[in-house]
């Protein structure tokens, strides 16, 4: 467990980080960096830093002060671990944090970037609204950052009226799109439906089906190479892995009376034992299907519990849960599990940057909820339908989308810096759409 002294000392270096890197200079003629400037807001701590200090006091989490160390990778799952540690989603912000500061096109000059980063911890930041004593004062979430902004250095936000902004909230959209006149308040909070708002760019894990501000990105799972050695060590390992299970699925769920996608998986599963031995199995598999029980958080920070089964499946079912999204899309993609989807909002109308909506029939599969949960569609039928060679085929698509969907530990080496991960791709779509926005902005004035 991290001790009060050790976030402390965490939070002192990446203060010290940030004076470094903001504050170094860089050659503004650079070639390199055309079109790619981007300057980081210095903000107050107590919009980031000073959000971490009291990380086990906060309600309904019992303790993370665990998840901030590395940086907010999380702990190393085991001391001789190089890329694994128990990564928490909420954790994206410091992390995507972290990686900005070692951006190679930083400005210290707002009136040159092409873009501005606002190091919010927002999400974090939302918990004592969304849980806490003021959940009755939600619609106050952002009004405190807006202020400031509007009154520290106010030409770089009137600019371009905040345009060119962007943050990242590491939470569903959901959980900031709460009316600011909802009374008595549902839940959420009101940050997303700030008028004050509207105009930046936000990266959140989960977009709205109608995002007008936001744009989703991928969970973190608990992979950070920090070599490009790690990461084609993994690669070999993933495709040379043995497929014995036809699908999988880990999550929790499924246990009520009331008709929906994961009962009707947890139904179909249970009664493939009985096919298993009263038939032979084709296409050598072992198992048709296999679930990875992760009722109650029990999966959220041990990836050994679900990562061998997923790297022995052939497809690892996604369905929707509370939300549309799910961590494990990633999770399996990570393991070379060709993901099944059953609506498009858990990933295909998510995450374009990363994975662009063309693609999806050449590394997934998509069976509507609707046909399994009402019309007895089985979903092994439709994966045995599958051939064989298509199969291998839609692997290695799932491989070539793998780097694009992981986030790499900071400071990790020059070789592995070629490669694009989940955080390039990231930043690169928010300056391409901040641009976008400031040219039909333009536009309209003229």
């Amino acid at each position: 467990m991290a001790s009060r002294p050790g976030i402390l000392i965490w939070v002192a270096l990446i203060f010290f980080f940030e004076l470094l890197y903001c504050e170094s200079v860089i050659d503004p003629d650079a070639p390199e960096c055309t079109d790619r400037w981007i300057h980081i807001r210095r903000l107050p701590t107590r919009f980031n830093l000073d959000l971490l200090t009291n990380c086990s006091e906060y309600p309904v989490f019992d303790d993370f002060c665990p998840y901030l160390a590395n940086h907010g990778l999380g702990q190393k799952t085991h001391s001789n671990s190089q890329s694994w540690y128990r990564s928490d989603p909420v954790m994206l912000e410091l992390v995507f944090h972290r990686r900005m500061l070692e951006y190679s096109c930083l400005t210290s000059d707002p009136t040159a970037a092409d873009a501005i980063f606002l190091p919010y911890y927002g999400g974090i930041d939302a918990i004592r609204y969304l849980f806490g004593p003021e959940v009755n004062s939600s619609f106050e979430h952002g009004l405190e950052l807006y202020e400031f902004l509007q009154h520290d250095s106010p030409e770089v936000w009137r600019r371009n009226g905040g345009h060119d902004h962007f943050v990242v909230l590491a939470r569903p959209a959901w959980d900031f799109s709460q009316s600011p006149d909802k009374d008595p308040p549902i839940w959420g909070t009101s940050f997303l439906e700030l008028p004050e708002f509207y105009n930046i760019t936000v990266l959140t894990l989960e977009s709205r089906p109608w995002p007008w501000q936001e744009q989703a990105i991928p969970y973190p799972t608990s992979f950070h190479p920090p070599t490009l050695a790690l990461l084609d060590s993994w690669l070999r390992r993933v495709r040379h892995s043995r497929r014995t299970t036809l699908m999988l699925f880990a999550g929790g769920g499924g246990t009520s009376k009331t008709p929906n996608i994961r009962r009707s998986i947890r139904s179909e599963c249970l009664n493939s034992s009985k096919y298993e031995n009263s038939t032979r199995i084709p296409n050598g598999y072992f198992k048709l299907c296999d679930i990875v029980d992760c009722s109650n958080g029990m999966c959220e920070h041990d990836p050994i519990r679900y990562m061998k089964p997923m790297l022995q499946a052939s497809f690892c079912l996604q369905p929707p849960g509370d939300t549309p999204t799910r961590r494990s899309t990633f999770d399996g993609i990570l393991a070379g599990c060709i993901p099944v989807f059953f609506e498009d909002l858990t990933a295909k109308s998510q995450y374009s940057w990363h994975m662009p909506k063309e693609e999806f029939g050449e590394f997934s599969v998509f069976i509507p909820k609707e046909d399994v949960v009402f019309g007895g569609q089985r979903i092994m039928d439709v994966l045995m339908g599958i051939p064989r060679a298509e199969i291998r085929r839609m692997r290695e698509k799932v491989m070539e989308l793998m780097p694009k969907i992981l986030y790499r530990r900071h400071g990790s080496s020059l070789g592995l810096r070629t490669r694009k991960d989940a955080f390039d791709i990231a930043v690169e779509g928010s300056i391409s759409r901040i641009k976008s926005k400031l040219k039909t902005s333009f536009t309209s004035m003229i």
